[in-house]
């Protein structure tokens, strides 16, 4: 029997230094608004993590 590989899931965590190197050349940052509360970084993880686990309906409103 075959050895089969373990599932590699879709990385819903990127660390720091995957976002700087892959996402941050592609973002363009305003200027006019105010200081954002959370990162980019932070803000990019949490929606990775929705898209991969989906929400709920009455978390759409």
């Amino acid at each position: 029997m075959a050895k089969s590989r373990p599932l590699q899931g879709i990385p819903t965590n990127l660390s720091l230094a995957q976002f700087e190197q892959c996402v941050w050349p592609h973002l363009s940052k305003g200027r006019r608004a105010p200081a954002p509360k959370l990162t980019l970084h932070v803000i990019f993880n949490y929606i990775l993590r929705v898209l991969y686990l989906g929400c709920q309906w009455k978390e759409l409103r």
